[in-house]
């Protein structure tokens, strides 16, 4: 059996070549990810690719608790500020969201 079925594994296999052909050394990403991390850094030392740093932050959630995600539509930051956002009011919307 090379893949279970309710494991991505095309994903992860992707993601950890693909860092490791751009050079990535930080990852960030949700900490809704954060379980991903030890199935790329497992792949990064059976192929013998090296290991970038990662960090977590909360999600980023709107006003309702909705998270900020591209796969859910969510609002971007081009968008916020076309809509008028200054930079500030979307930094404090950040730092006030998942909380």
């Amino acid at each position: 059996m090379l893949a279970r079925k309710d494991v991505p594994t095309s994903y992860h296999l992707a993601v950890t070549a693909d860092d490791a052909l751009q050079g990535v050394t930080l990852v960030t990403r949700g900490a809704d990810l954060f379980a991903a991390t030890h199935i790329h850094r497992l792949l990064q030392a059976l192929l013998g690719l090296p290991t970038p740093d990662y960090r977590h932050h909360p999600l980023l959630t709107d006003a309702s608790g909705r998270r900020l995600a591209k796969r859910d539509r969510a609002m971007t930051v081009r968008a916020m500020r076309t809509a008028g956002m200054t930079p500030v009011q979307i930094l404090a919307m950040a730092q006030s969201s998942g909380r």
